[in-house]
């Protein structure tokens, strides 16, 4: 299912907000690897939070929006997956 962004939310973040995209965000630097005081999360954590006021609330949907934004879909880079999914 394809997501429409919507127009970008002014509304402060609340609390479960902040837990879905850090559930993302630690996802995704264990996934590949990123350190916490790294540039590149200064950078994924940027992307899912401005993805986020955009609309876009599915947490797996969001992480393969910044893996696609940041360039993380080189298979080298890819974390293995289980055979047949």
């Amino acid at each position: 299912m394809v997501q429409t962004i919507k127009n970008r939310s002014q509304v402060p973040l609340d609390s479960r907000d902040l837990e879905t995209c850090q559930r993302v965000f630690d996802r995704l630097s264990a996934d590949y690897g990123v350190a916490r005081d790294s540039d590149e999360a200064e950078r994924m954590a940027s992307i899912i939070i401005e993805l986020y006021r955009q609309g876009v609330r599915d947490p797996d949907h969001l992480q393969s929006m910044v893996e696609a934004a940041r360039g993380l879909f080189e298979a080298s880079e890819r974390p293995p997956t289980a055979q047949g999914i």
